[in-house]
């Protein structure tokens, strides 16, 4: 098993409030999502500070450019280039 880690910006404000929430319902979307297709079973959060957390999971040897590939594609089509960085 290796370990993936996404860094979640929790402050980063866009143009206006209702976006905000959209963008955290796909962050939620996206951890549903990392679980649904199997890619892990378990998404662990720890709040680094104020206004970053930290989502770790293991992931199966061989798979991880396929989650990345999945992650990368997620985060331009939800447009969460500025609120997520991926970290291996």
């Amino acid at each position: 098993m290796s370990e993936a880690s996404l860094i979640v910006d929790k402050t980063t404000p866009l143009v206006a409030i209702p976006v905000r929430g959209r963008q955290q319902s796909n962050i939620i979307k996206l951890k549903g999502s990392i679980i649904s297709k199997g890619y892990t079973e378990i998404i662990h959060i720890l709040d680094q500070d104020e206004e970053f957390h930290i989502n770790s999971f293991e992931i199966e040897n061989g798979t991880d450019i396929e989650v990345r590939e999945f992650i990368t594609a997620f985060i331009a089509r939800e447009q969460l280039e500025d609120s997520i960085s991926i970290f291996r």
